[in-house]
Formats: C-alpha cells, structure tokens, sequence
C-alpha cells in the first residue's frame, strides 16, 4: 500500500531549470503534482520602442534648443541684472561699512 501522500511533509518544490516553473512533486510516488507558469515579462514591440526614442529624440532636440536660445539671450539678462543692482546701489543710501573689530 502507498502511504497517504496529502501530508505537507510529503511534497516539495522545485524550479524547473528549463522554464522557472514551479514544480509541486510528491515524495513517495514521483509524480508532479502541480505547477505553476512563471510570469513572463511583456514582448518588446518595435513599433512601440521606435515610438520611444522618438520622442526622446525630440526632448533632447528640444532641451537643446532651448539651452541655445538661453545662451544667446545670457549677455542681455546679465546686462539687465547689472542695470537694476547698479540702479539700487544708487538709490541706497551710503554707509559706513560694519567691522567686526566695531562691534567690540
């Protein structure tokens, strides 16, 4: 007679080393007794994938533009800002500059 074989001791599992399935085996008869598929990651489309890159293409190609219109434009931001520190250095008022050796 075969002994019962639905106790937990009685099975183990493996990893198919072919597929990565989930094998359930029993011990005592040798038999599979279930398994279990492993997920599969998504199939890469190539329309999709050319889709991607692009639009990647396009951000790079927009990033760049967009830094060259910033670097034509550099000298009259930099102008601006010289103008309006230059502008409330002389609406200030003059003061004695403060010394740490005045605080004393």
């Amino acid at each position: 007679m075969w002994p019962m074989a639905n106790q937990t001791h009685d099975t183990f599992e493996i990893d198919c080393p072919c597929c990565g399935a989930k094998l359930t085996i029993d011990r005592v008869l040798g038999i599979v007794l279930s398994h279990t598929v492993p997920v599969r990651p998504p199939s890469i489309d190539l329309d999709d994938t050319a889709g991607l890159l692009r639009a990647h293409e396009d951000a790079v190609e927009a990033k760049f533009r967009a830094s060259v219109h910033a670097e034509k434009i550099k000298e009259d931001v930099l102008a601006r800002k010289f103008a309006e520190g230059l502008k409330k250095a002389k609406d200030a008022p003059v003061e004695k500059p403060l010394r740490d050796f005045d605080l004393d």
